[in-house]
This record gives C-alpha cells, sequence and structure tokens, in this order.
C-alpha cells in the first residue's frame, strides 16, 4: 500500500498529461486545442518584414517568433483566459508565463522588443498594461527597435503611409523603407505557403480576403499575395476564407 502511495504522489508531481505549448508566431501560443493570443501587446506577422540596423531586409516576423520559442524552450506554459481575442478569430486572449516563474511571458515578449503594447482590454487592464516595458525596450534600442518597421495592425492592413517606427528609420531614405516594409512581392516564410490575397468581395461575407493553398486551381498564377499563412487555421484566423475555386467538387449521381 505504502509503495502504492507513493507511486500516486509521483505521478501527480510529474504528470504525464502536460501538454506541449505550441508557438505559432510571436505572440501566439497553442495550447492542446486552445490558441492563445498574449493579451496586451501585438507581434510581427510570420510574414512581416523589417530593415535591419544596417539597412538590410530583415524577416522579423520569424525572428520574433523564433524569440517566442526561445523564452519558452521546453518548459511548461500556463494560460490564463480573458476572453475571446478582438482581432483575431476563434483564438483567446491570455496572460501566459512559464511554469515557475513570476513574470508573464506577455511582459518578457515587449522587454525583448519583440512586440508593441497595444491598449488593454477593460477585463485585463490592470494585468496586461505594458507601455513602461516598451519604453525601455526603445530606448535600450531591443529587438525590432533597432530597425525599423510599422506596427503588425499596419502591415496587416497594408497601409502605405504608417508611421514608421524604430531607430533606424531615417528620413532621407523614407520612400526606400516603405518599398522594403510594404514589397510588392512579399518573401514567403519557410514552411508557410498558404497565399493570401485581400479582395473587395470577401467582406461581403465579413472577410479580409481569400486564400488558397497548393491543391487549389489556380494557385501558381494568382496574383502576388499580399499575404502568407502557414495554416489554414491561421489564414482564418486573420480573417481570410478559403477561395471558392478550392472547395471540394460536388459528387456526381
Amino acid at each position: 500500500m505504502r509503495i502504492l502511495s507513493l507511486l500516486f504522489l509521483l505521478l501527480v508531481a510529474n504528470p504525464a498529461s502536460a501538454v506541449e505549448a505550441i508557438v505559432k508566431d510571436g505572440d501566439t501560443i497553442q495550447i492542446g486545442n486552445v490558441a492563445y493570443k498574449l493579451a496586451g501587446l501585438d507581434a510581427p506577422e510570420v510574414d512581416q518584414p523589417c530593415v535591419d540596423e544596417h539597412a538590410d531586409n530583415w524577416a522579423c516576423g520569424v525572428e520574433a517568433r523564433d524569440q517566442l520559442v526561445k523564452l519558452i524552450g521546453k518548459r511548461e506554459v500556463r494560460c490564463e483566459d480573458l476572453g475571446e481575442d478582438k482581432i483575431y478569430k476563434n483564438r483567446r486572449a491570455g496572460l501566459c508565463s512559464v511554469v515557475g516563474e513570476t513574470g508573464s511571458l506577455n511582459q518578457a515578449v515587449i522587454r525583448s522588443g519583440y512586440a508593441v503594447s497595444i491598449e488593454p482590454s477593460d477585463k485585463a487592464s490592470a494585468k496586461t498594461s505594458f507601455r513602461p516595458d516598451e519604453t525601455a525596450a526603445k530606448d535600450k534600442r531591443q529587438g525590432l527597435w533597432r530597425g525599423c518597421f510599422v506596427t503588425p495592425a499596419e502591415f496587416r492592413s497594408k497601409t502605405a503611409e504608417s508611421p514608421l517606427l524604430g531607430s533606424a528609420c531615417r528620413s532621407d531614405k523614407d520612400k526606400e523603407l516603405r518599398a522594403a516594409l510594404f514589397p510588392a512581392d512579399l518573401a514567403m516564410p519557410a514552411g508557410c505557403n498558404i497565399r493570401a490575397k485581400q479582395v473587395r468581395r470577401a467582406k461581403f461575407t465579413g472577410h479580409v480576403g481569400v486564400y488558397l493553398i497548393p491543391q487549389c486551381q489556380n494557385y501558381a498564377t494568382q496574383p502576388k499575395p499580399d499575404r502568407w499563412f502557414c495554416s489554414e487555421d491561421d489564414a482564418r484566423a486573420a480573417g481570410y476564407r478559403k477561395a471558392l475555386n478550392c472547395q471540394a467538387p460536388s459528387r456526381r449521381n
């Protein structure tokens, strides 16, 4: 009986059912079937480009994702559910932390400089207000702030006249910087081959645009995409729907 009791305690202390946290991008973590968007911040999309301190093109969205991977490592992550995310469909706003650490991942990402702070929702106001951390990262030229970039929201909306942020932005190179931050031919991140295009007709159904997977008709001939996604779930969360020529053909009797 004593051996069985000891075995039970060991199982409780080291649960085999702990679910691995999967980093989807610089501010999104999936735990089990739930995808959490880190509340109080906005990190670059995986396909978002920046310009680094040497005026070279910089895949800052990929680097932001990799930074979150490093912050987590192989440790367990837990998230406090703060309700439905205001931007991404089917995602929850979360205040997340690595088990055993007192600070949140939300704050750590902001402090690393790989995200900008956003106004928190009423429910999360005190817990997810990171403006002082953003200011500190900016002053130290951490992460994104060492280069030149636009906010992720401006990148998503393709607002070409967006304010340029970061210590490497130069007023005499404004045209060249904007061409790099909003390229006519957006580079595809490795493993993210879902093409998406903003189209006006999709807005009638409440969507931003349409996306195509490689199996879709016209995938190869589609005009240069506005966005690249790593999964259909990511594309749908960002407000895109699958193109009609991707739908499964109806069966004939």
